[in-house]
């Protein structure tokens, strides 16, 4: 079934989805759908026996494209229209997912090392979060050059299990202005961000599979302190209305639920 072209579809249709909503994870989709370990095969070394990785990754393409057409308007209107509301609910989605990275951590025993790993993790993801939002020597917040280099670092996050793409875009302040450019389908933007999110991808994509075969309770300690981090760093700021509070709220959770969802999906169908 899992090597059948419908089904690679519905795999890239969700993997878009990871792409589009910060706190879902493209790995953890990747990892539930049972095509992980191939995608991280194919994107380590894209080149060997090429044709079949294309057709393989193919129906993944079409699909993913698909879904985030799709989605892509519905989100920046939303951002657009209820700004405060929205980012929470990702907020949700990101809390939501800590508990599987902390199991995930768990399994081998976490080491006090682990511990200080996922410290400096939420410290540099805080740092540069922050950075990227008030740093004057940080490229000009939407330049081609600020959204090429968080194009790379997301492209780096990509295969790391646990991690989001666009959670990664919306700690460095890129997510909504690629949002609205994809959007309005501007080429330019999308080929430069897509080049240089995919040579961080390959580039990385090794020593992520190695390290996580190797020294798996340290990875995803890393990542969920990363995580952590990238949390503080996206908190939108409280809104000036009650209801809009209220309404932020209820999103936030709306999100941890589909979060929790995903991570029973999960559990039942012993991936992880």
């Amino acid at each position: 079934m899992q090597s059948g072209f419908a089904y690679r579809m519905l795999c890239g249709a969700f993997l878009g989805i990871s792409v589009i909503a910060p706190g879902v994870s493209g790995s953890v989709m990747a990892v539930i759908m049972g095509i992980y370990d191939q995608l991280i095969a194919i994107i380590s070394n894209p080149f060997r026996d090429w044709k079949r990785n294309f057709f393989y990754l193919l129906p993944m393409g079409i699909g993913a494209l698909i879904c985030m057409v799709a989605l892509i308007r519905v989100l920046e209107y939303c951002f657009a229209r209820f700004p405060f509301p929205s980012a929470m609910l990702f907020v949700g989605l990101i809390s939501g997912s800590l508990p599987t990275v902390y199991e995930e951590a768990s399994k081998g025993g976490i080491r006090p090392r682990d511990w200080l790993a996922s410290l400096a993790a939420f410290c540099v993801a805080a740092t540069v979060g922050l950075l990227a939002k008030t740093s004057p020597l940080a490229p000009q917040e939407g330049s081609l050059v600020h959204l090429a280099v968080c194009g790379f670092v997301a492209g780096l996050c990509s295969m790391v299990p646990g991690m989001s793409v666009s959670m990664v875009l919306m700690m460095l302040g890129a997510y909504q202005t690629l949002l609205s450019a994809a959007s309005r389908f501007d080429l330019p933007v999308i080929f430069v961000v897509g080049l240089c999110f995919g040579t961080g991808m390959v580039l990385f994509s090794r020593l992520t599979k190695r390290v996580f075969e190797t020294h798996r309770s340290l990875g995803y300690a890393m990542v969920l302190g990363f995580m952590c981090g990238s949390l503080l760093a996206i908190l939108p700021r409280l809104p000036e209305s009650t209801p809009d509070f209220v309404v932020g709220i209820v999103t936030a959770l709306c999100g941890i639920a589909a979060a929790t969802l995903f991570r029973r999906l999960g559990q039942k169908l012993n991936v992880g």
